[in-house]
């Protein structure tokens, strides 16, 4: 365990997320999320009857279909298990998000239309994770194919050749600095990759024009 040692304590709530990116045959790609919601005990419940102890208050899922430039071509939700019998009636308005890009203030216009009384709380709290993992997914895909149609094929051990390549599909390193120590401008890995953008004290001084 990567935390200190933890007090003496219960387990009374557990909170499972899995996303998943796939590729399609047809050249779209699916990232596909699947939530669940379990308590540690038994509890009546008006809908259900009784849900057991580890049985699913929510069993959620979550579908975006893409395309390579991160438009939303298709979206299907489905709540397999719920605490009220109403709550699956919302699942369809998620239809809504199709025609959506994954860039900047998607969650605002996705919130917009999947907001209130018309989403699902538990749904729509997945989409900021799986725009991320649409990124993660498609950028480096598109990357990799690019070096190979290239001759370059990403393999050679401690090469930066793939990463770089992901940065230029999120918009260049630009649009990265600074959002990350890993990307701060004073930081190793800006040093080695872009030493132009590098500001740390040991930077190598500008060669004055002649």
């Amino acid at each position: 365990m990567p935390l200190s040692q933890p007090a003496e304590r219960e387990r009374l709530h557990t909170r499972a997320i899995e996303i998943n990116g796939y590729r399609r045959a047809d050249g779209l790609y699916d990232i596909e999320a699947h939530l669940t919601d379990c308590k540690s005990y038994g509890m009546a419940n008006v809908d259900r009857g009784y849900i057991e102890a580890g049985e699913p208050l929510h069993d959620l899922w979550l579908r975006l279909t893409l395309d390579e430039h991160l438009n939303i071509t298709a979206v299907e939700a489905a709540s397999d298990q719920t605490p009220y019998k109403v709550c699956p009636a919302a699942a369809p308005s998620f239809a809504r998000l199709a025609g959506l890009q994954i860039k900047g203030g998607f969650l605002r216009e996705a919130t917009r239309l999947v907001s209130g009384t018309v989403g699902c709380t538990h749904l729509r709290e997945l989409l900021q994770q799986m725009a991320t993992t649409a990124y993660q997914t498609i950028n480096p895909s598109r990357a990799r194919r690019e070096l190979a149609a290239e001759g370059r094929p990403d393999e050679k051990h401690g090469s930066d050749a793939l990463d770089k390549r992901i940065t230029e599909k999120w918009g260049g390193v630009e649009k990265i600095l600074n959002t990350c120590l890993a990307y701060d401008a004073n930081g190793p890995l800006v040093k080695r990759r872009w030493p132009n953008l590098y500001i740390g004290p040991d930077r190598m001084p500008e060669t004055a024009a002649e």
